[in-house]
């Protein structure tokens, strides 16, 4: 299956999802997020503001981010800039997803771990995301943890996701029901 057709799929299944659905699998899939060593140890945690068909992050930014020090994507041409999250210096940015305003760039090497949505993941941690790259660009040049999360449907079972050159595979993914650890071999 090519990457449209899995993002034909999983647009097809999204559709089906209740409102109260989606607000049971984002608190199972954080739940097991909090829960995992790469979240317990982290203190520096890149974070996505949810489009509506994500899983929402909202909640778990809320419930954590007087305790870990959270930042957010904002969108800068074809690259991702990294801010540090403040709520009141928040504002609609590109592909209108709240983006925190400002010019006090993080540098993405003193991320400890990432949390990156897709959608789809296989089991090797490759990824398919919306199409514009702007993870692939910003996951190329970090050392950080990289976090998959989804709902069950969004993990591709059987051959998985035909990775090109230039994609980078996660290091977990988690749904509602799993946590994979995949182990890549570094040369």
């Amino acid at each position: 299956m090519n990457k449209d057709e899995i993002r034909d799929r999983v647009k097809a299944r999204k559709s089906l999802l209740s409102a109260a659905e989606k607000i049971e699998a984002a608190r199972r899939v954080f739940s097991r997020l909090e829960q995992s060593a790469a979240f317990m140890l982290a203190d520096k945690v890149l974070l996505y503001h949810s489009l509506p068909d994500e899983l929402s992050t909202r909640e778990f930014i809320d419930k954590w981010s007087s305790r870990k020090r959270f930042y957010l994507p904002r969108v800068n041409g074809v690259n991702l800039d990294i801010l540090p999250y403040d709520r009141s210096r928040l504002a609609m940015g590109a592909f209108h997803i709240e983006e925190p305003q400002g010019d006090d760039l993080a540098d993405i090497n003193e991320i400890e771990l990432m949390v990156i949505p897709a959608v789809a993941y296989d089991r090797r941690g490759n990824r398919v995301g919306r199409g514009k790259g702007y993870y692939d660009r910003l996951l190329a040049d970090t050392r950080a943890t990289k976090v998959g999360v989804g709902y069950d449907f969004q993990l591709i079972e059987g051959d998985g996701i035909d990775a090109e050159p230039h994609d980078v595979a996660v290091d977990i993914v988690i749904t509602e029901s799993r946590r994979l650890v995949i182990h890549h071999y570094r040369r």
